[in-house]
């Protein structure tokens, strides 16, 4: 049974070009739309990522901090999760499973609201970005799993973490690959649909990353970054960058299949 896929916007930022395109657009500055993605299929209901966190002013002191007023996250209040989620009838307790890329504050912000839902996580990522880092880490841990929601993970419904490992079928048709550049967390989703094998994933952030082989800026491996990108062409039929405006022009209101 092939499933939906609906994209929905969770809010939109601003950044210097660099960091999208690896060493390039210096001067430029790049929108950035932050998304979850909705799928329906084998009578289950999953989401990628949940939107950044209802309070974003830890996160926008940092960004700020970098970017100006321009780096600052906006969330129109359409954009919450629920009300995102209520136009296509679907609420946060109807989810079964929650599926997250990067482990970051502006993809796990909303995690304690999916009450009935697994969590799948990268367990490379979970070790990595979290428990055990190899190196200090360029983002403070409340920015990576916020309070509450390291919270809800490891004390009040620890049996709700599923931890992935490199590669997993996840339900029929939805399978989970492992791919870091941006993060140690950061996978992979294909989802099979009626208009073919659609690929989820934030180790690139626009499609001129994927479709023109330049990698992206924010990356911690190059060689990963690239294998990344050949394995998702060779395996995708359409591609879904989580950061992407262009994602809603090729997808008009979010419907990919």
């Amino acid at each position: 049974m092939p499933y939906h896929v609906d994209v929905l916007k969770m809010g939109q930022c601003q950044v210097r070009g660099p960091e999208v395109y690896w060493m390039d657009r210096w001067e430029a500055w790049e929108e950035l739309y932050f998304y979850m993605v909705l799928v329906r299929g084998e009578g289950k209901v999953a989401v990628i990522n949940t939107g950044p966190p209802s309070d974003l002013t830890a996160l926008n002191a940092r960004w700020t901090a970098a970017f100006g007023e321009r780096g600052a996250l906006v969330r129109r209040e359409r954009e919450c999760p629920e009300m995102a989620l209520g136009r296509h009838g679907v609420t946060p307790v109807d989810v079964d499973l929650v599926l997250i890329t990067p482990l970051q504050a502006y993809a796990v912000g909303n995690l304690p609201l999916f009450r009935n839902a697994k969590v799948c996580i990268s367990r490379r990522g979970w070790i990595e970005d979290f428990h055990a880092p190899r190196y200090e880490m360029h983002v403070p841990r409340k920015l990576r799993i916020p309070d509450e929601v390291l919270a809800y993970l490891t004390l009040e419904a620890p049996e709700k973490l599923r931890l992935l490992e490199e590669e997993e079928t996840l339900l029929p048709g939805l399978e989970a690959f492992w791919v870091g550049t941006h993060h140690r967390s950061s996978m992979a989703f294909l989802i099979e649909t009626a208009a073919g094998r659609v690929a989820v994933t934030d180790c690139c952030f626009k499609y001129g990353n994927i479709e023109e082989n330049h990698p992206l800026g924010i990356m911690e491996s190059l060689p990963e970054c690239m294998a990344a990108y050949q394995r998702i062409r060779e395996a995708a039929d359409i591609v879904i960058p989580l950061y992407d405006p262009e994602v809603l022009e090729r997808f008009p209101e979010g419907k990919v299949a």
